[in-house]
């Protein structure tokens, strides 16, 4: 069997993206913005993080604070002054206490099958795989800017296949993102697994997701049934 993964909110969070992980952040250092307002300025970060001088040799931390400070620049332009740290280091934490967990989870999974990564990302993921210990794990790694196109492009996820000669109905896409993540997926023909909160109900269409799951370490019991056929 082969398993696929999204990166941000998926592997280093219990489905909750970085945009909201940010906010949390921001909300306890004291800035007012709700989440409808600051998500445009988080988007506009990930846009200017893509042209970054030295991004494609950043690590984890280094990634992080980058956008932080991207975020710190664009507040700051509607009159808040905030320091960078103060939001790169509770989502660093708490990101450092998950991949700990899951990296246990990846690594057993490793051992009975092929893993890979899609993400949308910078550049640089395979230098913050590596920093948080999980590169080893994975067969294959794509990293959207490099690929050249990016999720929800079905493209991206056809990459993955044909490195590891995988067959889609033998495939499963693990993500945090219904749309980006999982509907393309489907179309291809993987199975697919929604890891996300509880309190997340957002409506999907009939049969997707495959399955769904609240940690990363609980995947292991929706696989079981997979693994038997």
């Amino acid at each position: 069997m082969t398993i696929l993964f999204d990166f941000g909110g998926t592997l280093d969070a219990d489905g909750t993206r970085w945009s909201v992980r940010f906010h949390e952040a921001y909300r306890r250092a004291g800035g007012q913005l709700v989440l409808e307002r600051f998500e445009p300025l988080f988007r506009e970060s990930d846009r200017r993080m893509a042209h970054l001088p030295g991004i494609r040799r950043a690590g984890f931390l280094a990634t992080l604070e980058a956008q932080s400070a991207l975020l710190t620049q664009l507040l700051g332009a509607g009159g808040e002054v905030l320091e960078p740290a103060l939001l790169a280091e509770p989502v660093y934490r708490s990101a450092l206490a998950i991949v700990a967990r899951n990296r246990l989870t990846l690594s057993r999974l490793a051992g009975e099958h092929r893993l890979g990564i899609v993400s949308n990302f910078t550049g640089n993921l395979d230098v913050c795989l590596a920093e948080l210990e999980l590169a080893s794990l994975f067969d294959v790694v794509i990293d959207s800017t490099n690929a050249g196109f990016a999720k929800p492009d079905a493209r991206i996820f056809q990459l993955a296949l044909l490195a590891l000669d995988a067959d889609p109905s033998a495939t499963w896409m693990v993500g945090d993102n219904p749309d980006a993540d999982l509907r393309p997926a489907a179309v291809l023909g993987m199975k697919t697994c929604w890891l996300a909160p509880a309190e997340d109900l957002r409506p999907l269409p009939p049969g997707l997701p495959t399955a769904r799951i609240e940690r990363l370490p609980d995947l292991a019991g929706v696989l079981e049934p997979s693994c038997t056929v």
